[in-house]
């Protein structure tokens, strides 16, 4: 079964909706690159219970530096494929998070 295309990332008036592939029960969470025009996360959190949706958006969050509540999970809620709308009164500068780890071949998302 085929999957519909979807685009990376769409800018709204009021932030944007990206596509993710989550991989839950990781060793550790971090961005590992573009899968099936999806940009593809890892994350320590198992997915029961809501856990690792609830870590996706801390993750989100943190990423984009923006509350957690600005984070919404737009459809997926129980799939590995995502799409996430991520609230900004500048989705410019959301934008351009995207547009820096397209193009980055490292994804340091640690703070580090």
């Amino acid at each position: 079964m085929s999957r519909p295309d979807r685009p990376l990332c769409t800018v709204t008036e009021d932030g944007i909706v990206i596509t993710l592939h989550i991989q839950p029960r990781a060793s550790r969470c971090e961005l590992c690159g573009i899968q099936d025009n999806a940009i593809k996360i890892r994350l320590t959190s198992p997915p029961v219970d809501g856990a690792a949706n609830k870590l996706c958006r801390e993750f989100l969050a943190g990423l984009f530096r923006v509350p957690k509540s600005a984070v919404e999970i737009v459809s997926g809620e129980t799939s590995r494929h995502k799409r996430i709308r991520i609230a900004s009164p500048d989705p410019q500068r959301l934008q351009r998070i995207i547009d820096q780890i397209t193009a980055s071949s490292q994804f340091d998302v640690t703070g580090r």
